[in-house]
């Protein structure tokens, strides 16, 4: 399974409930995606999602089963964080600073 982000921008402030949430999950399970994390805007009108898919195309249809927009959907490589890139630049890879 790849990572993607996926950044959802909205007309109004998002206030999704927990029976929202349940089917966006339902949704997400028979589409083979998996939501792993988001994050929500200070204005609460955009939100940038950590998913788990096969695909990207699996992850605009989950999300026009679930009634919600996917403006950008990027497969990610890989990671960095302090941590990793601390170790990924002392294993002799080439670093960006």
């Amino acid at each position: 399974m790849a990572l993607f982000i996926i950044e959802r921008n909205f007309a109004e402030s998002l206030n999704a409930s927990p029976a929202d949430l349940k089917a966006i999950t339902e949704i997400n399970s028979q589409m083979g995606v998996r939501w792993l994390q988001s994050f929500l805007s200070a204005d609460k009108r955009r939100t940038y999602c950590l998913y788990e898919a096969k695909s990207g195309d699996a992850i605009k249809e989950a999300a026009r089963r679930a009634g919600l927009p996917a403006d950008v959907i990027i497969e990610l490589a890989g990671e960095l964080s302090s941590e990793g890139f601390k170790s990924w630049a002392s294993a002799g890879d080439s670093a960006v600073a």
